[in-house]
């Protein structure tokens, strides 16, 4: 009797075509990671509960442990490093810097997903409307107040208005070698 047989399955990953074949039982997270060297895409509890692989589907944020890989054929996937094309920091990922909101940096690249797809969505949250869509990210590290600050200075550059601090976040991407993204760096901390 021989075992399940692999699918493909077809999707786009931050912008590139992907292709991979993968058993039913995969989950995004395993094919992201292993499969197609996405290891930005962190394990945490694998049972959806911590949001450290949370990733966007068709702008959607999903815990990438929960979804199986089938189910993202044909979708559309953007994980951190997407947010930061060319290497230019994204104002979620700058203001996180400036406003020292990665500690450890292991919840980060879920916690930025979430906030990303709330901005996309509402450019004028409330502390309490940021609050409700980061509720599924955990971060063992902090107490939340500078992600909730990060997030809101972000929305506000993402409006174009004045930020008090902006000329710090030019300077904090300044120090950033030009050919270095944060996700590169993350996943550096991930191997």
């Amino acid at each position: 009797m021989s075992g399940p047989s692999r699918l493909p399955v077809t999707f786009t990953v931050n912008g590139e075509q992907r292709e991979a074949w993968v058993f039913p039982h995969d989950s995004l997270l395993d094919v992201l990671r292993d499969v197609l060297g996405h290891h930005e895409v962190r394990y945490g509890c694998g049972e959806g509960v911590c949001g450290t692989c949370t990733v966007l589907l068709d702008g959607e944020p999903v815990s990438a442990c929960l979804l199986l890989a089938g189910q993202a054929d044909g979708h559309s996937l953007l994980t951190v490093r997407g947010l930061s094309p060319g290497g230019e920091l994204h104002p979620l990922q700058a203001c996180f810097l400036r406003n020292g909101a990665a500690q450890c940096g292991f919840c980060t690249p879920g916690i930025l997903m979430s906030a990303a797809a709330l901005l996309e969505e509402n450019t004028s949250p409330t502390r309490d409307e940021v609050r409700e869509a980061l509720s599924g990210n955990l971060c063992r590290c902090t107490g939340y107040t500078k992600i909730l600050d990060a997030v809101e200075m972000a929305a506000a550059r993402l409006r174009g208005e004045d930020v008090p601090g902006a000329d710090e976040v030019r300077a904090a991407e300044v120090l950033l070698p030009p050919d270095t993204r944060l996700a590169e760096a993350a996943e550096e901390v991930a191997r």
